[in-house]
């Protein structure tokens, strides 16, 4: 793994990134190979003259940081074994790992292994979903809010309102079908407001006009707002009911 070395001749770099950063940099390292031997890449390292590789006493440490680093990439499915290796030693980078073109989509399938589809909403985690990982993030956020104003209008049975003024008429603190007369006056406006700023901050600008929005990290942090949203009104019109 001379070419490691190469990208990063210092040691203490390499044994302070995480096993994702380090891995990250390994990817486009191993692009260039076949099929390769984890075990080989690191004993290249050490076995090394003095020149060639990082210091005697700090090769240790970058070789945990080497397996540290496979692994990772091996439990994410981006390492599969060689065709045709008996023992599994022999390794390639899968069809996922490599497609990425740049550092930029190994971020992107970071970002995208934080959002859980078990973990969504089941009116969002198909369509949301499957967005996100494409790195439609606008488009994922737009159908996650969408989602919202959907079953609270079918829960609500406001059949004509849309929007802001669905939510606040929705969650109005002493009229709204899905307020929640148990608790006092301030939580009930406190919610409609969080409905209503949420609709209005998300949904209705991806309605009226092309929005960008390119962060996987903004996007999935609207999502997970959406998918509390929804269990909201899931709670509400089952106390209702």
């Amino acid at each position: 793994m001379y070419e490691l070395y190469n990208a990063i001749p210092d040691a203490e770099i390499v044994i302070n990134l995480a096993p994702e950063e380090l891995a990250s940099r390994l990817l486009f390292i191993l692009k260039e190979k076949g099929k390769f031997s984890p075990y080989n890449c690191e004993n290249d390292l050490r076995s090394a003259r003095d020149h060639e590789s990082y210091p005697r006493n700090q090769r240790d440490e970058v070789g945990q940081a080497l397996r540290e680093a496979f692994a990772w990439l091996q439990s994410q499915g981006l390492l599969v074994p060689a065709p045709f290796s008996s023992d599994n030693s022999w390794v390639v980078l899968s069809r996922r790992a490599r497609s990425f073109a740049s550092e930029t989509d190994f971020q992107a399938f970071l970002a995208a292994k934080r959002l859980q589809r078990e973990r969504l909403h089941p009116r969002i985690a198909e369509t949301v979903w499957h967005s996100y990982i494409r790195g439609e993030y606008d488009v994922a956020v737009f159908q996650a809010m969408k989602a919202v104003e959907v079953s609270v209008r079918d829960s609500s049975g406001l059949d004509k309102l849309l929007g802001v003024p669905l939510m606040r008429a929705a969650f109005h603190p002493e009229t709204g079908p899905l307020t929640d007369k148990s608790v006092e006056g301030g939580e009930r406006e406190a919610r409609a407001a969080l409905f209503a700023g949420s609709i209005g901050s998300y949904k209705n600008p991806h309605s009226h006009r092309d929005v960008a929005l390119d962060d996987p990290d903004e996007a999935f942090e609207t999502i997970m707002l959406a998918n509390h949203l929804l269990r909201i009104v899931d709670a509400r019109t089952g106390a209702a009911s």
